[in-house]
């Protein structure tokens, strides 16, 4: 033995023990074949330490042994059990020691780091559950509140019912531990994010990798060395790996079909998140091996749900409309604040409203209001009757009602679209409240405008000639004044048009013109002679013009065929059989 300890030590890659060189490759050997790291402990650990080889005479050894051993001990009383970095984490209570506890802790510390639900689920989930104990100013500090009460479970998840509800497809595939490969549709805070982080604390817990990526920042490099890591893992140690991609979107084509082959061969299962319809932002193909799972927007009983949630998490009491901040049997929950903050049941519904469906929202401006207020009452001295937030103070701290829309995404889209739609009905209501939610919302007022022009056309045409006029007259004063002031010039344009008359006649005859042109076989027919205009002697030679009746000089109206031959006789204002 003290031969060997003499040769230089090599570490083991997959439990990092450190051996001699001349044992390695038959250690490495069981190492592998062990599947769960149950390598035979043959070899001290590195914290023992290592025996002279020279200069030393047995007596001495022998008589050193005893001393050594018990320092030994008190340096290492037991080897902990080292969750391999290749290996599923197991707990204290895991049957035969693991080996190499000394070289072994430093790969668990990297273990923990890159995969903090891997064994410790339960644990993770515990301190996820709120903010930590202390006063409420102190709960507060650091993330941010939304990010602090992320649920870990799906018991804990709030919303999305029609989605994740009791007996769907999703939950009990989710509760079975096969998650498929899934693109998370759905507006900001609705729980995308939220719902990845809840399928990697449960694949963590069945020994699934979980890789998260977020397109804003990664290249396809990193997505390169994911795979790689992946495909090693599957065929080392039947490891399966999710990789949880956020914002999707922001990939382009080309990196996006580098997920193709091993999404379709089962190298990685991807779980993509986006704002943005996928129809037009992830190529076909990759959905067509993705599930698309579209997330609402969270309604206003969702809402009032999670902000309940926060503010009892925080210690903060709520009161109902006829409870008093400063009555006596009225405390808070948090007991080491050093004064007892109170919020109005109203100033939570309000804030369920306002934040118009996105958690994140919602909670950071929860948050906010509760930072101030508590800053306020440090700063002027307060009462025993402790803080109160009301409506005005959560108003104040979203500043304005926030509205959901995005310019080059769905909901500019949608929006026009109902704008359309109103005025055709003549819906002159409706069309103000879809124009006003576009211009709040950041719209360009000269895309309104210029969707103003064509409904003119459109949709009014000859039923008022004047609407016409009344388009491009708002489009050039939105063009010279601007936001804010062009506002009721474009709500003038609206109402105008929602109450005009509509006829569709011109649209429908171009559209018969078109599908004529379209439906035609062989080459077009030529334009007839007489309606051939005639510059030169030559043109007429040929009998360009000839036989043309100039209406103008003519009383009587003029029989004259405009049509080319095969068309005679044509009416593209009649309705056509489809």
């Amino acid at each position: 033995m003290e031969d060997a300890a003499a040769e230089p030590l090599v570490q083991c890659p997959v439990c990092l023990r450190e051996l001699p060189g001349a044992h390695i490759n038959s250690h490495l050997d069981r190492c592998l074949q062990a599947g769960e790291g149950e390598a035979e402990r043959e070899w001290p650990p590195p914290c023992k330490r290592m025996r002279l080889a020279a200069g030393l005479q047995a007596s001495e050894e022998e008589e050193a042994a005893a001393g050594e051993q018990q320092e030994e001990e008190e340096a290492c009383p037991a080897a902990a059990p080292v969750f391999s970095l290749f290996h599923k984490g197991r707990g204290a209570g895991a049957a035969g020691p693991s080996p190499g506890a000394g070289g072994g802790r430093r790969g668990a510390g990297r273990e923990a780091a890159a995969e903090p639900g891997d064994g410790g689920g339960e644990r993770a989930a515990g301190r996820r559950a709120g903010p930590s104990g202390g006063s409420i100013a102190q709960k507060l500090e650091g993330k941010p509140l939304a990010d602090k009460l992320r649920p870990d479970t799906l018991g804990d998840y709030v919303g999305q019912e029609r989605v994740l509800g009791a007996q769907t497809l999703l939950r009990s595939l989710l509760e079975a531990h096969e998650i498929p490969s899934l693109i998370l549709w759905g507006p900001p805070g609705c729980g995308k994010t939220t719902l990845a982080h809840i399928i990697a604390s449960s694949s963590k817990k069945n020994g699934t990798r979980f890789v998260t990526l977020s397109a804003t920042s990664a290249k396809t490099n990193d997505v390169r060395d994911v795979i790689s890591q992946a495909q090693n893992e599957k065929r080392l140690f039947k490891r399966k790996t999710i990789l949880f991609i956020d914002e999707i979107h922001r990939f382009n084509k080309s990196q996006q079909d580098t997920f193709l082959p091993h999404v379709e061969c089962g190298t990685v299962t991807l779980i993509g998140a986006t704002t943005e319809n996928p129809s037009f932002q992830v190529n076909s193909a990759l959905l067509s091996r993705c599930r698309v799972i579209v997330l609402e927007k969270l309604s206003v009983e969702a809402m009032e749900a999670i902000l309940m949630r926060a503010v009892r998490s925080l210690g903060i009491q709520v009161l109902g409309q006829d409870e008093q901040h400063n009555s006596p049997e009225t405390g808070s929950n948090s007991k080491s604040s050093e004064f007892p903050v109170y919020i109005e049941k109203k100033a939570l519904s309000t804030l369920a409203y306002l934040c118009d469906g996105d958690a994140r929202t919602g909670l950071n401006g929860l948050q906010l209001a509760v930072q101030a207020r508590l800053a306020a009452g440090i700063t002027k001295g307060c009462s025993a009757d402790g803080v109160l937030i009301t409506e005005e103070h959560v108003k104040e701290g979203l500043q304005r009602s926030h509205i959901l829309y995005d310019r080059a995404g769905e909901e500019h889209y949608n929006c026009i679209s109902a704008l359309h739609k109103s005025m055709r009905g003549s819906d002159e209501n409706a069309s103000l409240y879809w124009l006003a939610r576009m211009l709040e919302g950041g719209e360009d007022p000269l895309y309104v405008a210029r969707r103003l022009v064509r409904f003119a056309s459109e949709d009014i045409g000859l039923a008022d000639p004047l609407a016409l006029s009344q388009a491009v007259a708002a489009y050039q004063g939105c063009h010279f004044i601007g936001m804010p002031e062009c506002e009721v010039i474009l709500a003038q344009c609206v109402v105008y048009f929602a109450r005009a008359p509509k006829s569709i006649e011109v649209y429908r005859a171009y559209s018969n013109v078109k599908e004529c042109l379209r439906m035609h076989t062989g080459p077009l027919p030529p334009v007839p002679l007489h309606l051939r205009n005639a510059p030169t002697k030559l043109m007429k030679n040929l009998g360009y013009g000839k036989g043309y009746k100039y209406n103008p000089m003519y009383k009587e109206p003029v029989e004259q065929d405009y049509l080319p031959e095969d068309l005679k006789g044509t009416n593209f204002f009649k309705e056509r059989k489809t």
